[in-house]
């Protein structure tokens, strides 16, 4: 239940989905929602890889090259 006070790596909400989701109900709001579910699929798996690029700290565009030329992102792999 405390773990947050014993462990730092934990965060001390679990917020982190609500802020994952707002840019994608704000998108959704201007552009009067996606047209199509597969659009919205791709859109939603884009968001999602650049997600957790960001999250593990590195370089987006980077991340973005590399998954266009055949070599997806890896956090297993990166120093």
């Amino acid at each position: 239940m405390l773990l947050f006070a014993h462990e730092m790596s934990v965060p001390f909400t679990n917020n982190q989905a609500e802020r994952d989701l707002r840019p994608t109900k704000t998108q959704m709001m201007i552009s009067d929602c996606h047209r199509s579910g597969t659009i919205a699929k791709t859109w939603l798996r884009i968001r999602a890889y650049i997600s957790t690029v960001r999250k593990h700290g590195d370089n987006v565009m980077d991340a973005l090259r590399d998954a266009v030329t055949g070599y997806p992102y890896n956090p297993l792999l990166t120093t």
